[in-house]
């Protein structure tokens, strides 16, 4: 697209982060503009338009995918379906964000990326860390030696989730377990700070469902560096994350993966706050506007979450549920 107008933006689901992502395109008006949802029956699709003052309602994902109005799509479905929904955007010539993670496998986002590039079609997972304002200037200081060179990370993503086996994350047909719904953030904070690791192992519980409620990961690094990571869908905690370099460290003290600061430690200084608030709505304005700079760009891809990493990061998930026996429906053999 060429030209200034709001980037017009269908959305394809129409649940919980569905509506979140909708009342945050309200905030960035000259940007973007919700003109369709799509939602697999028409009742679901007109009543989350109405609530959200959205004109049209498509009662089926094709029909939404063809809309000649939309210019991308926001894939909001459970995990998944990403590949089917986000397959279905591009083949229309669709842009898309698809939301994280990307898919269930290596083998599925390597087909979406391989689509989007054949069609020339912008593509990108909704990994909402990568342009949060405090990781952006973590990055920043590490660029500039403020901790010198980054040794180890470590972080935890866990929430406190009684065990019901139809609840998405508790269900494999629908992709669940703790890795792939919290443990994707805890890997792309990895992959962000010190890249594709050279070695992974991982332990896990299984709950009665076959799918991980309490994992462990250890990603290592021929440079020496390791990453030490945890994720669980029985425990609540701080959601804390440490970047540890030779020089300093620094903390993020809570919700690590769309955090509004963190506190900066550094030799024979005293330790000192960083504050970036994330803005106002849910968090997902920065997304739309990154979306809308590629766009206007002619970017098919965006540089602060390329495709290359998307894929770097799903092979090390998979990697991960090698190493702890997990496997979804359809799958057959290990990923």
């Amino acid at each position: 697209m060429t030209g200034t107008r709001p980037v017009r933006w269908g959305i394809l689901a129409t649940g919980t982060i569905a509506h979140l992502f909708a009342e945050d395109l309200r905030l960035v008006p000259d940007d973007a503009e919700v003109v369709a949802v799509g939602s697999r029956t028409p009742e679901a699709a007109r009543n989350f338009a109405d609530r959200h003052g959205i004109s049209r309602a498509h009662g089926t994902w094709r029909a939404l995918a063809d809309d000649p109005d939309v210019d991308v799509v926001y894939v909001a479905t459970p995990h998944s379906a990403h590949h089917t929904a986000a397959a279905l955007c591009l083949e229309a010539g669709k842009a898309v964000l698809c939301e994280k993670p990307f898919t269930v496998n290596l083998a599925q986002a390597q087909d979406l990326v391989a689509l989007a590039r054949k069609r020339n079609v912008f593509l990108r997972e909704a990994m909402w860390t990568y342009i949060n304002p405090a990781v952006l200037r973590m990055q920043e200081l590490i660029a500039d030696g403020a901790i010198g060179e980054v040794r180890s990370v470590h972080a935890d993503f866990s929430i406190a989730l009684p065990y019901e086996a139809t609840h998405r994350l508790h269900d494999p047909a629908q992709g669940g377990g703790a890795l792939l719904d919290l443990g994707v953030y805890l890997v792309s904070f990895a992959h962000l700070l010190l890249g594709t690791p050279d070695a992974v192992s991982a332990w896990a519980h299984l709950n009665p469902s076959g799918v991980d409620d309490n994992t462990g990961i250890l990603l290592g690094y021929d440079s020496g560096a390791a990453a030490v990571l945890s994720c669980s869908l029985g425990a609540q905690t701080e959601q804390r994350a440490s970047v540890n370099g030779t020089l300093g460290r620094m903390e993020f003290v809570r919700e690590f993966f769309h955090a509004d600061g963190f506190v900066l430690h550094r030799q024979g200084r005293e330790p000192e706050e960083i504050r970036l608030p994330d803005g106002p709505g849910n968090g997902y304005t920065h997304e739309a506007l990154e979306v809308a700079r590629c766009l206007r760009a002619g970017q098919t891809e965006s540089p602060y979450v390329p495709l290359d990493g998307t894929l770097s990061v799903m092979a090390t998930l998979d990697a991960v549920r090698e190493s702890i026996g997990v496997r979804y429906p359809g799958e057959g053999q290990a990923p």
